[in-house]
């Protein structure tokens, strides 16, 4: 997107009467005239809002496709009542459950607007794939950042979407942790021990969950860290899948395979999801190793959607109240590892989540891309160790 497209594009999400007022305002006393730099500013806002009131008013000479779908972007502000439609992995129910109302509620208070949701859950894999289709999500919250710029190589995100909030983009974090049954019969105490024989773990399947594709890098990661090399960790990660009886479609269904169903020995899952069961009263013994992996899960706005259906400032002050103490305080409740600092110096998170000694990161394995190439791509690592099952 140009210098000049995003400050376009927020304009023409503002209300026509809106319009007029900011021109309004930077035309009186705002510029001094008798000065070079001020003729310069004032001509440069006008022509920034003269061409914004021509898209507002329909005035534009734009191509035929924006003719077709006239002040698209300008419906929501005038309206009373906004729909979002926010697409999300499957683990964030919760928290979107208890952060929803309240970010509703602010909303109501300083916009005399009212808000509803349309909310979708799932794989990160599966929900990316369904917003490429035409699934019209406004805002994406996904497990992984390779899944968000799927959707922006796709051309419904724009480029520099991890730039417009703060953290790079990542609004909620977690790690990798390991279930056993209670008392720990199998005696399972870090990730070697998931290679050995006459151990059954529980995983989703990284072709369509973005969490397995976490669990697949934590085991991945625990040898590298400890020093090992690519053969030692293509021999470590072959094993333990070779001890993986099925693949769920994504965390929850791993989750409510090893606890409704009873399968396995043991669940690799996020720590969030760990606490979450426990929160329901599951009766579970839970590690969570010292060799571990920054879960880490990005927000985004999308773009050619929001722009559709005239959603752009409704759904930017969704995803920047997700940053908030309040919104990151919720996330913490239900298991997730605030991105506000402030909340991760405090006692009562310090208390909630342990310290992890070793973290290794994506940036460690060359970014998504890298990450994808290598691993889960088709005919990728991943595919070669399921091979080798057969």
């Amino acid at each position: 997107m140009s210098l000049w497209q995003r400050p376009l594009k927020r304009l023409q999400a503002m209300s026509y009467d809106k319009l007029l007022r900011i021109y309004a305002e930077h035309t009186t006393y705002r510029f001094r005239l008798n000065s070079l730099k001020g003729f310069v500013s004032l001509f440069l806002v006008g022509t920034v809002l003269s061409v914004a009131l021509a898209a507002c008013s329909g005035g534009g000479t734009g191509s035929s496709s924006s003719s077709e779908t006239p002040n698209a972007t300008t419906v929501a502000a005038s309206k009373d009542n906004v729909e979002l439609t926010l697409v999300s992995f499957a683990v964030t129910k919760a928290a979107h459950e208890a952060i929803i109302p309240k970010f509703v509620e602010q909303w109501k208070k300083d916009h005399n607007q009212t808000v509803t949701f349309k909310q979708s859950y799932g794989g990160s894999g599966s929900q990316t794939r369904a917003v490429i289709d035409g699934l019209e999500a406004d805002v994406v919250h996904l497990a992984l950042a390779g899944d968000t710029s799927k959707i922006e190589k796709a051309g419904l995100i724009q480029p520099g979407w991890e730039k417009e909030v703060p953290n790079n983009g990542i609004v909620s974090k977690s790690v990798a942790a390991l279930v056993t049954r209670p008392g720990n019969p199998k005696n399972i105490k870090n990730w070697e021990d998931l290679s050995k024989d006459g151990i059954k773990l529980i995983t989703a399947d990284p072709k369509t969950s973005g969490v397995a594709r976490w669990n697949f890098l934590a085991l991945w990661n625990s040898v590298i860290k400890t020093g090992g090399d690519d053969a030692k960790a293509t021999e470590f990660v072959t094993k333990v899948y070779k001890n993986v009886p099925l693949l769920t479609k994504d965390a929850r269904e791993a989750t409510d395979a090893f606890f409704k169903q009873g399968q396995g020995d043991a669940l690799i899952n996020y720590e969030n999801e760990i606490i979450l069961a426990e929160q329901k009263g599951e009766k579970l013994t839970a590690i969570i190793p010292d060799v571990n992996i920054s879960i880490d899960n990005p927000i985004a706005v999308v773009d050619k959607n929001v722009d559709k259906h005239g959603t752009r400032e409704v759904a930017e002050g969704f995803v920047k109240y997700l940053y908030t103490p309040e919104a990151q305080q919720e996330f913490a409740k239900l298991g997730f590892r605030p991105v506000d600092d402030t909340l991760t110096l405090s006692k009562e998170v310090a208390d909630k989540f342990p310290k992890v000694k070793t973290l290794g990161t994506v940036a460690d394995f060359g970014g998504w891309d890298g990450i994808n190439k290598k691993f889960f791509a088709d005919g990728a690592i991943f595919d070669q160790i399921q091979a080798k099952k057969k």
